[in-house]
């Protein structure tokens, strides 16, 4: 089609699959039918070919076929449209950062949610001929600058010690299983993006993180595995089941702490990462960010 209706612009538009949806994560399956899925892809173009173009690429792209290798047209949802079809490259990156350039400063890229980030930067690029789009997309995936990630490794140390290290058991303690709970979760959440900060890489929506967590090489799979454990059910005998957690986010945490130490991010011999927050932290050469709250990121 591009061949024949847009010749001039071939090697000037690039294509692939990138943004919201667990299709652009490769964790669709058959539950994910049921809506936003089907054959479908996504078309960038500079604002100026944009401008020339866009709409009746747009209006091509709607007259492709709808049935591919016999799978039906896309079901798109109120919630799912305008994900694919034909986009200008910074306008499409706005959607998901925010800003129509790549950040400039540490600033910018203290604002940008890491979700976003994952989700900016997912997917695949079938073909990229002018290169525009792949040399946003190589900066933001080039990952925060070292003082922004350090100065949220600091407060995951924060989050983890407090929600699990300290917190869980307390609640426990006190038998208020709801706060019990609501602590793990917190714990949870905090320790699988910490694995994501130490291996460089952006942490997806909640729903995927877990799953997204076993393809990191640095403590991926350990640390997922830890996490299924702490959250199946083994026993309805309260004490025991609660010891059983207990060790489980301590080792999890002490995996956090080894690799920290591996990255030279501390030298503490403190088993409590509640200790190890501030020193992440004095690592930050920025002055103003190494001044902030610890606990805020």
């Amino acid at each position: 089609m591009i061949e024949k209706d847009f010749p001039l612009y071939k090697g000037r538009i690039a294509a692939g699959l990138v943004g919201d949806g667990s299709e652009c994560l490769g964790f669709d399956d058959e539950i994910s039918q049921d809506h936003d899925w089907g054959p479908s892809f996504c078309i960038w173009l500079t604002k100026t070919d944009f401008e020339q173009i866009g709409s009746e690429l747009q209006r091509a792209y709607e007259r492709l076929p709808q049935r591919i290798n016999g799978f039906p047209a896309r079901k798109e949802s109120h919630w799912g449209s305008g994900r694919t079809g034909v986009f200008e490259i910074n306008r499409f990156y706005k959607r998901f950062i925010a800003f129509d350039h790549p950040p400039k400063n540490l600033a910018e890229w203290r604002v940008l949610p890491e979700n976003n980030l994952a989700t900016a930067t997912n997917g695949r690029i079938f073909f990229d001929p002018l290169g525009e789009f792949t040399v946003f997309r190589d900066q933001l995936k080039s990952f925060y600058p070292e003082d922004i990630r350090l100065k949220k490794i600091a407060a995951r140390c924060m989050k983890i010690a407090q929600s699990g290290q300290y917190n869980f058991s307390r609640c426990v303690r006190r038998n208020e299983p709801v706060a019990a709970q609501h602590a793990a979760t917190e714990f949870i959440a905090a320790a699988i993006s910490m694995i994501f900060l130490l291996n460089r890489q952006y942490c997806p929506f909640y729903k995927w993180m877990h799953r997204a967590l076993r393809r990191l090489p640095i403590l991926g799979q350990t640390i997922y595995d830890l996490i299924l454990d702490l959250v199946l059910p083994h026993d309805n005998n309260r004490p025991t089941s609660h010891d059983r957690k207990v060790n489980l986010i301590e080792k999890i945490s002490q995996h956090i702490i080894s690799e920290l130490k591996r990255q030279s991010l501390t030298d503490s011999s403190s088993d409590f990462l509640l200790d190890h927050g501030p020193l992440v932290q004095k690592k930050i050469r920025d002055p103003e960010i190494r001044a902030m709250n610890v606990w805020i990121e």
